[in-house]
């Protein structure tokens, strides 16, 4: 059974494609590292068709997104690098793994990907979502956020450096410290996701995702890297950047026809 499943729909208004990508391990709904073996090859696939515009990740399963990541192979390579005496230092940092290398992947990708969470998403399953550019969480009886220090351990994939990003310092260590997981209400509220939705998550998705296949790719691409590297940079080095990929889109073809059709009175600059 494969654990990764990927279906392709064309977009109703473009020839491009958006290619939804469901997580599918049950019962419980984990990611392990067979998960993580499929995943690292269909976002690698993803990426580089060209007539993929969008990825949206869900669960197949009822109710889960990705419940957490398995504990049980956390506790076996606990066991392994205890038994070799291992240690670990900020000095000698540990190296990334496939997972880490995904959701870097997808967080700098020129796409857009949308986390369309259809139930439970705690520790490595809040973190994908974290990585993804757009969340939105389907109303229930589901709980997300970052529960690791209950079992002793930290959000290992980049939940304590993500989280902080959306909701700040202060919220972010009381949620991570307590190991506080919350509604897809209160995560809204506190800009964990960007919504909660009624009914089935996807559909809001897939409309989304139907609006973001129609824009220019390369405008996409742009803001995307623009934004994401915001607050990575300094204020000036980045409007540099602004500046050089606004004269870039200025004279593309995209640029050239849409703001040409929006002068002859053909297009309207409001959505």
């Amino acid at each position: 059974m494969a654990l990764i499943e990927i279906e392709r729909r064309g977009a109703a208004t473009t020839a491009a494609t958006i290619a939804i990508v469901r997580f599918n391990n049950p019962p419980k709904g984990y990611m392990n590292a067979a998960m993580v073996g499929e995943l690292d090859a269909a976002v690698d696939g993803l990426l580089a068709d060209e007539t993929v515009r969008v990825l949206v990740f869900t669960g197949a399963l009822k109710g889960v997104f990705i419940e957490h990541y398995d504990v049980s192979e956390l506790l076996a390579l606990s066991a392994k690098l205890r038994a070799k005496g291992a240690t670990f230092s900020l000095d000698r940092p540990s190296p990334e793994g496939a997972y880490h290398r995904i959701l870097t992947r997808l967080e700098t990708a020129p796409k857009p990907v949308i986390a369309a969470i259809n139930g439970t998403a705690m520790g490595g399953g809040f973190e994908f979502c974290m990585a993804c550019d757009i969340r939105l969480a389907e109303r229930g009886p589901y709980w997300l956020g970052q529960p690791e220090i209950n079992i002793g351990i930290l959000a290992g994939a980049g939940g304590t450096q993500r989280l902080v990003r959306l909701v700040g310092e202060a919220r972010a260590l009381e949620l991570s410290l307590l190991g506080r997981t919350v509604s897809p209400d209160e995560a809204a509220s506190l800009g964990m996701v960007h919504a909660a939705v009624d009914g089935p998550v996807f559909d809001h998705a897939l409309a989304l995702a139907e609006r973001l296949a129609g824009q220019p790719p390369r405008a996409v691409a742009h803001i995307k890297r623009l934004v994401r590297s915001a607050a990575e940079m300094p204020l000036s080095q980045g409007l540099a950047h602004e500046r050089t990929l606004f004269m870039d889109l200025a004279v593309s073809d995209d640029g050239h026809r849409l703001m040409g059709e929006f002068v002859a009175g053909k297009r309207t600059i409001r959505d």
